[in-house]
């Protein structure tokens, strides 16, 4: 006898409804001083041998070492007295504080570079979505430096060089990991852009508000490139800046990590993992100070855990390590002020993601589909949505187990280190495509390069530079960019996704 949590006939067809859609569309809606006390007691050359010791020992230890950079905002353009050759490419010298960029970098295109005969993944589509508000007039300059006030930086790139202007410092190190990532691009695929300039803001919140380019005005929107939208603003979304790293966390750059995660997959079984839903993190923002409400084992089958940053800092984040955290069976996702970087790290763990309702979206979820990559929990039903969605996920473990699989599967499948670079390059070539005038280099910038922008003071942020340089051009191109959506497939695919939405929810009020 089936358990009344468990669907019923219309359930089981509305299951295979699923199934079908996902069979049946996949074509077309497939979907981060002592050297003066050591020479009192040994020689000049014991002493420089040993201090060398020290600074080898400094760096193989630094992951852990240095907590006060951790906590602390880096300073962009600020280099430490240390000496470091990880690579021909990369040097930071003692003997300048500033860094030049060396004249014979590459800025030119291989020429044995081939192009790739591999297509971009479904989400690529929407960077057409993105930039068509400008593409019948284009951008002028005057729309570019109206973001002036509040973007972050200015990036432009002029004959395959990067510049920077920066305007105001963001938190943490997102804009100086963001800006890493694009020097990588153009190591990756140097003399492929072309000429551009962009404004770049990096807080949680998107802010370009259709509302005030309405009708015929909205051609001249401010493009702002960001790393989350919604459907009320106008931001173009962009890679966010943990793929290289975030340091003040210790969350590791996004290759090494993704193999962590791999790991942390496979040591424990998916039925022998908790059957209850988990979360971690702050409390105190959007939509999860309702999600306190839920911390019940017993009334809601949900476990919501407040993060202590001082005292995960304190005790090295060893509770925050994210391989660690794919134990559960279901597993969380809610927005706080905005969209969170915390989405793919859940999506990958395997659990069947609970994901409430989501306002804004990032450069890939979008091609997510309910009850294939996660299952949906009603916002406005919070506690007793997600206690649903556990007790179905238990009476039915094999497709809860499926679910969870495929949203793992769409993470690690789809969100490639090569595919982040390439939706970078892609929408950062559409985009300048789109521009009215010849970029030039404003007054004021700061010339880009890998050797200027890496020697951090020690610690994790140089460290998590050194994982993630780029040592020369690809030998092939980017992947080809599909096409855009015609406007009724787009539909289509809105319109399917809220149907099964609409049908989980019918799931919940008929359980009562």
């Amino acid at each position: 006898m089936e358990n009344s949590t468990t669907p019923s006939n219309e359930k089981k067809k509305s299951w295979d409804f699923f199934k079908w859609s996902y069979n049946n569309n996949s074509s077309s809606l497939s979907l981060s001083s002592s050297s003066s006390i050591l020479n009192k007691y040994f020689s000049a050359s014991r002493a420089s041998c040993l201090l060398l010791l020290l600074f080898i020992t400094t760096l193989v230890l630094t992951r852990w070492s240095d907590i006060t950079n951790l906590a602390g905002n880096s300073v962009p353009f600020t280099f430490s007295m240390f000496s470091w050759n990880s690579t021909d490419h990369l040097r930071c010298t003692a003997s300048k504080m500033t860094l030049t960029c060396p004249s014979n970098y590459s800025s030119t295109r291989d020429l044995e570079t081939t192009s790739s005969t591999e297509t971009c993944p479904e989400y690529f589509r929407y960077i057409h979505e993105d930039l068509k508000t400008w593409k019948e007039k284009g951008i002028t300059k005057d729309m570019v430096e109206k973001l002036k006030e509040n973007a972050h930086f200015r990036l432009i790139i002029v004959n395959g060089t990067a510049y920077v202007k920066q305007y105001h410092k963001a938190f943490q190190t997102r804009d100086t990991y963001t800006l890493w990532g694009i020097l990588q691009l153009l190591k990756l695929y140097p003399g492929r852009l072309p000429d551009l300039d962009l404004m770049f803001q990096c807080h949680d919140q998107s802010s370009i508000k259709r509302d005030k380019y309405e009708g015929s005005k909205a051609a001249f929107a401010p493009p702002q490139f960001h790393y989350c939208a919604d459907e009320s603003t106008f931001d173009i979304v962009f890679p966010d800046w943990s793929f290289w790293g975030w340091p003040e966390i210790n969350i590791k750059p996004w290759v090494p990590l993704v193999k962590d995660l791999k790991r942390g997959n496979a040591e424990k079984n998916w039925k022998s993992r908790e059957p209850f839903a988990f979360w971690r993190g702050n409390l105190y923002t959007g939509a999860r100070t309702k999600l306190k409400e839920c911390n019940s084992l017993e009334k809601w089958s949900t476990q919501i855990i407040q993060q202590d940053w001082g005292k995960e800092i304190t005790q090295k984040f060893k509770n925050s390590d994210l391989s660690k955290q794919c134990v559960h069976r279901y597993k969380i996702y809610i927005e706080g002020n905005a969209w969170s970087v915390s989405e793919k790290y859940i999506l990958a763990c395997d659990s069947m993601t609970l994901l409430t309702n989501p306002i804004y979206y990032d450069f890939f979820s979008r091609s997510l589909i309910p009850m294939k990559h996660y299952w949906p929990v009603n916002p406005n039903n919070l506690c007793k949505s997600i206690k649903f969605a556990v007790n179905w996920g238990n009476n039915n473990t094999d497709k809860a187990q499926e679910i969870g699989r495929a949203g793992s599967e769409y993470i690690f499948n789809q969100i490639k280190i090569e595919h982040v670079y390439d939706y970078m390059f892609h929408v950062l070539n559409e985009y300048a495509k789109l521009l009215r005038y010849k970029p030039t280099v404003p007054e004021g910038s700061e010339e880009l390069c890998s050797e200027r922008f890496a020697c951090s003071p020690p610690g994790l942020e140089t460290t998590f530079k050194a994982e993630t340089i780029v040592s020369g051009p690809s030998k092939r191109g980017p992947c080809a960019l599909p096409p855009s959506y015609f406007p009724s497939t787009l539909q289509t695919l809105r319109d399917q996704n809220a149907k099964i939405k609409e049908i989980v929810q019918m799931w919940e009020r008929g359980n009562g």
